[in-house]
């Protein structure tokens, strides 16, 4: 089941750190070097305007050196240091590496692959998040640290753990095993209701006792998709209890801040809307992928995808990178100015505290290859100079800190009904909700429209435009949402392969998209993807677009049709539909047309919603962050053309003022600040 409905508190504040303007800094990692390189590193960091820096992320094995017996003696030098240079803390928990005496101490601890492999020492990992003595180890750790310094000035925040379920995730040993059964029960209560759930009368997998129930490993065939949807969702339960065990240990002992670093947009097997109920802040580390020759639109999802779980309050981007990233396959460097621009980006969307992996560049490693703020080239490097750069541009826009980022769109995100539709034996494997999301994301962002991600039942009633690129199971109760969002005026767009299946992973009784029907006006009577490589075209507005990979065969009751395939085995049959519904409008797309006739179909789209593209040349990337009393418009020009905007206000970061017309180079950012009436609108 999914989560309650997040309240409705868009641009609502959280506990901050205290800190003075921006936070800027990275992971900070002393143990690897010695004590005389880091007053170099302290003074350094000053003359970069870092004021804060996260430690001891994966310093288990120094901190505790044997069961039970601590040494903080150099932890404290470090904090000590740190404070009487203005530089403050966000001091992290090191469970996510337990210590080599623990494995050795504790084997049946090690997580267990799908495949029955017991998982070794010797790269960073956790353990099995169901082993008592994990469980037992990692809140002595926690415990101990906040004893220690969870009333120190220097520590502000609490960074728990490192990027929970990377690498390990899913665990099939006999501790989570045991677990699961327990999570069952109390989800089911009854062993008919889990049949029921389950459908295990296909294939004969009835279960009579709750001790018959494995974890879903390999199998001679495919494993039961429910059961595979429930472990997901028992896997996200079990790391979250994790977290939520060393969090109250440390509130036991202070007061300050806690949270953990996300992976939004990039590691899909936490479901953060839950996460990001248990958090103090939001945070999340960020990575372009380097294959992506437009990286900024996959950093802009996950930006706007870590400010939508957090309810739009501002967050923390905790970790991202000055240059190459190592555990890519090809390690491409950023080039002169995307730094800023990146981290920019982040700013405009929300992040009100920009941090890198890491501080000092490591010499030995899984991650020596990894770009540092200080790299291995030293202070005369390019990337050192844009390092102090960066820090004296996020000094220059501390007025901004606490602003929300308004929106009148909202893209369905849902973690659970992409672990379902990632499952085997989908109609095609061709078709990808990552695909569908970046696609329709394409044209937003193209069109300078900001964009919230929301769960189907969420409260939709602010936005103008809820668009479903990918929701392949939605309940009764999220799909009546969404009909009633309709009906009370909203536009709605659904994209195919969505509305399929229950919570439990079993076709909708009516068929394919039937709860929808109220809003779409029609029913998917059978699903038709295509050979791979085949193209059946659409033809929308008497104008002609490729479309691949998909059709459907629609039976329409009330909607009207506004493209038809003009090829393939729908040829001559409906493409794209709207459908009047009380006040509102849905539109179905049951195709993949390519960029262009999906920029057609959401044109459209817009004008039933009354949106409209900024009209901004291309490339440029616009966000607002809105307070009270003052506008900011963030500008970024990602393109390779100076290009000039019509604007009117005063720039943050060249102090100047822009008057009717701001000319943004290539690579260039502007912050124009404009001040708001009280009948300047609010999000």
């Amino acid at each position: 089941m999914h989560a309650p409905a997040l309240p409705d508190t868009l641009g609502a504040t959280s506990a901050w750190p205290a800190l003075t303007g921006i936070a800027y800094g990275g992971d900070y990692t002393p143990e690897q070097w010695p004590r005389e390189v880091w007053e170099e590193d302290v003074a350094l960091m000053r003359d970069a305007g870092v004021n804060l820096v996260s430690i001891g992320i994966f310093a288990w094995a120094l901190l505790e050196v044997s069961e039970g017996e601590f040494d903080f003696d150099w932890l404290d030098d470090v904090i000590d240091l740190l404070h009487r240079n203005g530089i403050s803390v966000d001091l992290g928990t090191p469970t996510a590496s337990p210590p080599a005496w623990f494995f050795a101490q504790h084997p049946d601890a090690r997580a267990v692959t799908r495949d029955g492999v017991p998982l070794g020492f010797g790269a960073r990992g956790m353990a099995s998040h169901s082993a008592p003595a994990y469980r037992e180890a990692a809140v002595r750790i926690a415990t101990e640290l906040a004893r220690r310094y969870g009333h120190h000035p220097a520590v502000v925040l609490w960074h728990v753990h490192n990027e929970y379920g990377v690498p390990v995730g899913e665990d099939y040993s006999a501790h989570s095993v045991r677990e699961w059964r327990r999570w069952l029960q109390e989800r089911y209560e009854t062993l008919d209701a889990l049949n029921a759930a389950w459908g295990t009368a296909f294939w004969g997998q009835h279960y009579g006792e709750w001790e018959h129930i494995g974890a879903p490993a390999t199998a001679p065939s495919v494993v039961n998709p429910a059961q595979r949807l429930d472990f997901a969702r028992f896997t996200d339960h079990q790391l979250r209890s994790c977290f939520i065990a060393e969090r109250d240990a440390i509130r036991a002992h202070s007061d300050r801040p806690i949270t953990t670093n996300f992976m939004a947009n990039q590691h899909n097997g936490c479901d953060l809307w839950a996460w990001a109920r248990e958090v103090d802040i939001v945070s999340d580390d960020h990575y372009l992928w380097a294959a992506d020759e437009e990286g900024e639109i996959g950093l802009a999802i996950a930006a706007d995808l870590t400010r939508s779980v957090g309810r739009g309050a501002p967050w923390i981007l905790m970790e991202h990178s000055t240059s190459a990233v190592n555990w890519q396959p090809r390690n491409v460097a950023k080039r002169p100015g995307e730094m800023a621009r990146n981290s920019l980006s982040h700013f405009g969307r929300g992040a009100d505290g920009i941090l890198f992996f890491q501080w000092r560049a490591s010499r030995s490693g899984a991650e020596k290859f990894h770009s540092a703020m200080l790299p291995h080239a030293g202070t005369t490097s390019r990337v050192w100079r844009e390092v102090v750069d960066l820090g004296a541009k996020l000094r220059a826009l501390a007025e901004v800190r606490g602003s929300h980022v308004p929106a009148e769109v909202a893209v369905l995100w849902d973690f659970e009904s992409f672990w379902a539709q990632d499952l085997e034996w989908r109609p095609s494997e061709d078709v990808s909700h990552a695909e569908r999301i970046r696609a329709f994301y394409e044209k937003l962002w193209r069109d300078q429209i900001t964009v919230n991600f929301a769960l189907p039942g969420h409260d939709l009633s602010r936005y103008k435009l809820v668009i479903a690129p990918a929701q392949y199971m939605l309940s009764a109760a999220d799909a009546e949402n969404l009909n009633r969002y309709v009906e009370g005026g909203g536009t709605l767009v659904v994209s195919f392969f969505s509305a399929v299946v229950d919570e439990h992973d079993a076709v909708h009784a009516g068929g394919f998209a039937a709860p929808l029907e109220p809003s779409l006006g029609l029913r998917v009577e059978e699903h038709l993807p295509l050979r791979a490589g085949d193209v059946a075209g659409i033809v929308f507005d008497e104008t002609p677009y490729p479309a691949d990979t998909w059709q459907e065969d629609l039976v329409l009751t009330t909607a009207e049709v506004r493209a038809t395939y003009d090829g393939g085995p729908a040829a001559g049959g409906p493409a794209v539909t709207r459908n009047t519904h009380g006040d509102g409008v849905g539109w179905y797309l049951s195709t993949r047309p390519d960029a262009a006739g999906l920029a057609a179909v959401l044109d459209a789209a817009y004008a039933d919603a009354g949106i409209s593209p900024s009209g901004l040349p291309a490339g440029v990337e616009a966000v607002r962050r809105i307070t009270d009393e003052a506008e900011y418009l963030i500008a970024i020009n990602h393109g390779t053309e100076t290009v000039s905007l019509q604007t009117s206000g005063f720039d943050l970061l060249t102090q100047e003022e822009a008057r009717g017309t701001l000319v943004l180079s290539a690579g260039d950012v502007a912050v124009i600040r404009t001040q708001r009436t009280a009948e300047g609108g609010g999000r």
